[in-house]
């Protein structure tokens, strides 16, 4: 069942389409203060931001799996990730697993080590977490998002 209603809906900046949705996605994150690639989804067909609540959701066609290279690790992705976003935080995630070892782990929070260390923490509903280099999420941009950016920001 969505945790996104219509009335989160109307309260919400809402964007349609898979490249728009990656590239506000990335924007929140790197404003929050979280590397911009921690949600590499493909085929996104809807995201939102609730400004208020930090409430954030993005849905893509169908489930996908990312493997970060630099820490060999491989995310699952649910068709629907929700999570609650603010600076250097994400909160009750929902749609994320890691594999370890055999076994598949849902993830539930995501933050940034304070004082900032260059590492950041995942953390599971039962309180096991990890740390790695913020560098192993973060994505260059394209020229293209690096303009758009600079534009906005005059």
């Amino acid at each position: 069942m969505s945790l996104i209603t219509e009335e989160i809906k109307a309260n919400a900046e809402v964007c349609h389409g898979s490249e728009i949705c990656q590239e506000k996605s990335m924007l929140l994150l790197k404003e929050m203060g979280l590397p911009n690639g921690l949600l590499p989804l493909e085929d996104m067909e809807e995201c939102g931001h609730v400004k208020e609540t930090g409430f954030v959701w993005l849905k893509q066609k169908k489930k996908t799996q990312h493997k970060f290279a630099k820490i060999d690790r491989l995310v699952s992705y649910a068709p629907e990730v929700t999570a609650y976003i603010e600076p250097n935080k994400i909160k009750k995630l929902t749609g994320v697993q890691t594999k370890e070892l055999l076994v598949w782990v849902t993830l539930s929070d995501i933050y940034n080590d304070e004082p900032p260390t260059g590492n950041i923490n995942f953390k599971t509903p039962l309180g096991l977490s990890r740390s790695f280099p913020v560098s192993a999420f973060e994505v260059e941009e394209t020229k293209e998002v690096k303009e758009s950016n600079e534009v906005k920001e005059v």
